[in-house]
């Protein structure tokens, strides 16, 4: 007659071996295990090996070496490639990279259909969408902010329709490492990135592409038969909402088109976090001594 043990004392048994050994693995106690983290020398190690890669060679590390491991992506050029190059890797199914889309509410009908498009050539791929919180539509988005409120207060705007969002996306999904489609020749202050970040929170972000070029991109969607956005053939490089998109002109760079006129070169999504936190806390100090300012004038009035 054969013997089981429990689970909690083969556990314990492990724990003891571990304890024994000096070492853990894998299989272990969790509670012995740290959170993945880089230190300053090992992630600028990695930075200088992996830009020898190609994105393919990058792509194949990052599946073998990061738990918790998604692609954010608003379908652009360069989020289609990395798409496009993880589908041709046969990767096993708990393997796969999961993709997660914000919808802004205020996306081009060509980046929502160009979405669905995507969903039928990839059916393998799960794609997780994350709207503002409390709305589905664009009137819906108006009508609990404001109209136009990425005119009257731009910040505001990027907080509850990106960055709140996709914060709450990690939260849930529990996210500990995204591909992201960021380039270096993407200009503004993507000019000098690594091919592997850790943001203020401990996220870790890689950067496949970061070395290509707008033609290495291109020339990959041709050679590949890559779905695109309809709009890059209308003169757009860098796809965003469509109340901050534009066309570029030749020898720009190519989010020039985005929040023409403006000093911002990024939505928020990829800015330290704690901008945010700080901005939200300013915005709650402001309502609360508002709210002290009428019990104030009330107590007054009725004295």
């Amino acid at each position: 007659m054969s013997s089981r043990s429990s689970p909690a004392r083969d556990s314990d048994v492990m724990s003891v071996r571990e304890t024994e050994s000096g070492y853990v693995s894998g299989s272990g106690s969790e509670s012995s295990l740290p959170e993945i983290c880089f230190t300053k020398p090992h992630l600028a190690f990695l930075n200088r090996q992996l830009q020898f890669l190609e994105p393919q060679e990058i792509l194949r590390w990052c599946i073998t070496s990061l738990p918790g491991l998604y692609q954010t992506t608003a379908f652009g050029l360069t989020g289609l490639v990395t798409l496009d190059m993880l589908s041709k890797m046969k990767i096993p199914r708990p393997q796969m990279v999961d993709l997660i889309f914000l919808d802004t509410l205020h996306h081009f009908p060509q980046t929502l259909d160009l979405l669905d498009r995507v969903r039928s050539k990839y059916p393998l791929v799960s794609l997780h969408i994350y709207k503002p919180d409390g709305v589905d539509t664009a009137d819906e988005f108006a009508r609990k902010h404001g109209e136009k409120l990425w005119e009257t207060n731009d910040e505001l705007y990027d907080w509850v329709a990106k960055v709140e969002p996709v914060q709450r996306a990690y939260r849930e999904l529990q996210v500990a490492a995204v591909l992201t489609g960021r380039r270096r020749s993407q200009g503004g202050k993507r000019g000098d990135l690594d091919v592997i970040e850790v943001d203020e929170a401990g996220l870790i972000k890689v950067n496949p592409l970061a070395n290509w070029s707008f033609q290495q991109v291109q020339d990959y969607i041709k050679k590949n038969h890559v779905l695109y956005n309809e709009l890059l053939d209308r003169g757009y490089k860098s796809i965003g909402d469509w109340h901050s998109t534009q066309p570029t002109k030749a020898g720009e760079d190519e989010r020039a088109g985005r929040w023409k006129g403006q000093q911002k070169t990024e939505c928020g999504i990829h800015n330290p976090r704690s901008k945010f936190a700080q901005y939200l806390q300013e915005q709650e100090a402001k309502k609360q001594e508002g709210a002290l300012h009428q019990a104030l004038k009330g107590l007054k009035a009725s004295a």
